[in-house]
């Protein structure tokens, strides 16, 4: 399976008044997702799941991709790394899976997967999220062995990158 993680591009800065999921998109954050979801659209597969927080800056970052997506409360802004892995059905899914999301749950799903501690130590703080740049994509692949699984890196970029 295929779990792809990608952070919204930069979003307006939070003001008085605004309620952080309302927060959209810069235009520099425009111009990154646009850049970002032509070099996905190139490698992900036709069959990809894409899966969107519920944010305004998320949403409009899956929506320069063109394609279908479904809004998922599982990757809210203040959701967990179980949810994330419950919603993707990792490592089950027969299809790619494309996560837009939010720090520090991309970085905690990313380190908690690269790093296979348990996944209770990621809910009491005994596991650091891993820095996943605004706009940033990371490409990771579960691959089945005989007596566990193995997860690779199989790409990062960021807007800067591509």
């Amino acid at each position: 399976m295929d779990l792809i993680l990608w952070r919204h591009a930069e979003a307006e800065e939070l003001e008085a008044g605004v309620d952080d999921p309302a927060r959209g998109l810069t235009p520099k954050g425009v111009k990154h997702a646009r850049r970002v979801a032509e070099w996905l659209n190139r490698f992900l597969p036709d069959r990809t799941r894409i899966l969107v927080s519920p944010a305004l800056r998320a949403q409009q970052t899956a929506e320069a991709l063109e394609r279908r997506f479904k809004t998922s409360e599982a990757l809210a802004p203040d959701a967990g790394v179980e949810a994330l892995l419950a919603a993707a059905r990792w490592p089950e899914s027969r299809e790619p899976v494309l996560v837009i999301g939010h720090q520090p749950t991309l970085g905690l799903a990313a380190a908690y997967l690269m790093t296979g501690p348990r996944l209770a130590s990621a809910a009491e703080g005994g596991l650091q999220p891993w820095s996943v740049k605004k706009g940033g994509v990371w490409w990771l692949r579960h691959r089945p062995r005989e007596d566990r699984g193995e997860v690779v890196l199989v790409a990062v970029r960021t807007p800067e990158m591509i």
